[in-house]
């Protein structure tokens, strides 16, 4: 029979480490952090298929760029309608589809690579967004009620570890079989004849098919061990009776000041999350660097975050708050882009490298933060988080739109607002909330 336990119920669960275990089945964390690794896969090896298809589809940094505004603006267009199936699947079972939906996207990869079609790259970097909205959806909400909300910063961090060592993994698989003598071929593929250096190209692109055919097999079968698996079901419509009776006459999720201002935050985090990992690799190669080197940069970037996450999983909540950890990395990612902006060389890079340790606590902090007391708009909540995922779509096409126009360097002046914005939201924004007594009255 399938176990089904509330967030009140989840608490107790998962009070402490012998607890988190349900009795004879598999640690739920164990199976989330499995997930969390798939999403740091799929997700960073983007890193390196920028720089790959800007060479093998001849395209500019604004067009390049497009493979984060494909795989991101996905969370936007779909975030509701995961919403939607997870109503009527579960957490559990969606996470299933979610996997499946990966698979179908990655599958298009295959006759985009034989025939060298950008667009055909795009769809399915679109349908993979897709099915990752699906599984954000409901695997973020679920780590987040696993447990005592004041200790959720410390879980979420613990996922984090699993996506970003899979972020540090994938673009150097990939990046080793795509990128391969790629800098041999930029240099001299200007003094090839059109059938050489078309021949030349089409031998590139059809790197990436054997990747991506482990890809689907892997997420195929994980697919299938989620759907047989002992996750329990964890219900976030119910709510203890103090909250629903504070969140009585609530109609919209959207009641929720708190939430809105997570939201805008989550946006502007994933946009100079996705650049600063994404960018980086091109943003060396521009530099002066050569691409057998700068493959390395997004990994170091990870690295980075791994780092920031150890160190949230070590103090929060024991030394410090979950609002005043992101009030921290939202500074550091200020100084850390001005010294990107202000330097150049390897040093520049480096700035850069660091912002993952400025982006390492705030998707751990902001989640917790701007899901607190929504009870049985969670999932509402949730998937307008998901959808502020969007930021990575937006962000880094403006940024490449950037580079093009003055240099990639002074482009990455965009971050520094966007950093601004998130130390409001740690400093004030979390606080706001509705049904505020009103003047005079006690």
């Amino acid at each position: 029979m399938q176990e089904k336990i509330t967030s009140q119920d989840a608490v107790l669960e998962i009070s402490s480490p012998e607890e988190a275990k349900l009795p004879g089945k598999i640690n739920p964390i164990i199976i989330i952090g499995s997930l969390f690794f798939v999403f740091g896969f799929i997700t960073w090896l983007n890193s390196v298929l920028i720089p790959y298809l800007k060479i093998a589809c001849e395209l500019n940094n604004f067009e390049s760029y497009l493979v984060a505004f494909a795989f991101y603006i996905s969370y936007l267009v779909m975030a509701i309608p995961s919403a939607w199936i997870l109503r009527v699947t579960g957490f559990k079972n969606g996470m299933s589809v979610g996997l499946l939906i990966i698979a179908a996207g990655a599958l298009l990869f295959i006759p985009a690579a034989i025939s060298r079609t950008y667009i055909l790259f795009l769809l399915g970097l679109f349908i993979q967004g897709t099915g990752l909205a699906v599984l954000q959806t409901a695997s973020n909400p679920y780590i987040t009620i696993l447990g005592p909300i004041e200790s959720a910063a410390k879980r979420i961090s613990i996922m984090g570890i699993c996506n970003k060592v899979a972020g540090m993994i994938a673009p150097l698989v990939l990046g080793a079989v795509t990128l391969k003598d790629a800098d041999v071929l930029v240099r001299t593929i200007s003094t090839m004849t059109l059938e050489q250096k078309e021949l030349q190209l089409d031998i590139l692109a059809s790197k990436v098919i054997l990747p991506y055919v482990i890809i689907i097999i892997t997420l195929a079968l994980l697919a299938v061990l989620i759907y047989f698996s002992s996750l329990p079901q964890v219900d976030s419509d119910k709510e203890d009776p103090a909250l629903a009776e504070q969140n009585t006459g609530k109609t919209s999720v959207l009641q929720f000041p708190h939430l809105v201002w997570g939201v805008l935050a989550l946006f502007l985090y994933v946009g100079v999350e996705v650049m600063a990992g994404d960018t980086i690799i091109s943003y060396g190669a521009s530099q002066g660097i050569s691409l057998a080197t700068a493959k390395f940069f997004t990994s170091a970037t990870l690295a980075a975050m791994i780092i920031g996450y150890i160190a949230g999983i070590a103090c929060i909540p024991k030394y410090i708050s979950q609002e005043n950890a992101l009030k921290v990395c939202a500074a550091l990612g200020i100084l850390f882009s001005l010294g990107a902006v202000m330097t150049d060389g390897y040093v520049s890079v480096l700035f850069i490298a660091l912002l993952g340790l400025a982006n390492s606590l705030m998707w751990p902090a902001i989640w917790p933060l701007a899901i607190a007391d929504l009870g049985r708009f969670t999932k509402m909540g949730a998937s307008l988080l998901i959808m502020a995922i969007a930021g990575g779509a937006l962000l880094p096409l403006l940024y490449g739109f950037l580079a093009d126009q003055f240099s990639p360097g002074s482009a990455y002046a965009i971050m520094i607002p966007c950093y601004m914005v998130i130390f409001y939201f740690a400093a004030s924004g979390h606080k706001i909330r509705t049904g505020k007594k009103a003047p005079g009255t006690h």
